[in-house]
């Protein structure tokens, strides 16, 4: 049940973010803003790490395959491209599609076994889910 809660709060964070990052650029630049948000993140999370952590900041090198540390690489692109989309296409819209992105990339990743996850079985349930979901944004977006 928490998992379900986290996850809900992560969607809700999210969105959030994406529409103060956008006003952000409105008023910067989306580079300035984007770096505003990857800076004040570092910030947060060495607070956060100082108060509950203290783990070791060299367990780091021990990561392995090098290429899983690429996250904050993503990370950056994933707020510029939120701004943008945000901007061009409006909250409601571009959190849809992000969403069913998110929802099919990882599916694939999943069904592929890809960067070390067990490859899962195709499910034709799961197919249909996603395929709701796509439609679930076709129904949100139709004009009458």
């Amino acid at each position: 049940m928490i998992g379900i809660f986290i996850a809900l709060l992560s969607g809700a964070l999210m969105s959030l973010q994406g529409v103060f990052n956008t006003e952000v650029t409105k008023q910067s630049s989306i580079w300035v803003s984007a770096s505003w948000v990857q800076f004040s993140a570092l910030v947060t999370c060495l607070l956060v790490w100082a108060v509950f952590d203290r783990s070791s900041f060299a367990a780091l090198m021990r990561v392995s395959p090098k290429y899983m540390m690429l996250g904050g690489l993503f990370g950056a692109f994933i707020t510029y491209t939120v701004i943008q989309s945000m901007s061009t296409l409006g909250p409601a819209r571009a959190t849809m599609l992000i969403v069913i992105a998110q929802l099919t990339v990882s599916w694939l990743v999943e069904l592929m076994g890809m960067f070390g996850l067990e490859k899962g079985a195709f499910s034709v349930r799961k197919l249909a889910g996603l395929l709701v979901a796509a439609a679930g944004v076709i129904i949100f977006e139709w004009e009458s």
